[in-house]
């Protein structure tokens, strides 16, 4: 199982950085990882258009270059890991 080479802190509701809600992407060979420890956030991916809703047992994997931003749905807890490979989901 690859191990991440980097993770954010922790973020609340309100913390999450604002470049986080906007549309952005990772970069090119970098896998992300959104994992929710507590309560729901909603991960919207542009291409195609598609909305998820993550929840502690629910993460979700952002692919290299994949363009997408993320949305508190009230209180919560979330942490992003990235990896050079596909992550164990």
């Amino acid at each position: 199982m690859p191990e991440p080479y980097r993770s954010t802190p922790v973020f609340d509701e309100t913390t999450i950085p604002a470049a986080l809600r906007a549309e952005h992407r990772t970069k090119a060979g970098v896998w992300g990882l959104i994992r929710v420890i507590e309560g729901e956030l909603n991960l919207t991916y542009a291409e195609p258009p598609i909305e998820r809703v993550l929840t502690p047992g629910t993460p979700g994997v952002v692919e290299p270059g994949q363009t997408h931003f993320v949305t508190p749905l009230g209180k919560v807890r979330m942490q992003v890991d990235f990896y050079t490979e596909p992550p164990a989901v």
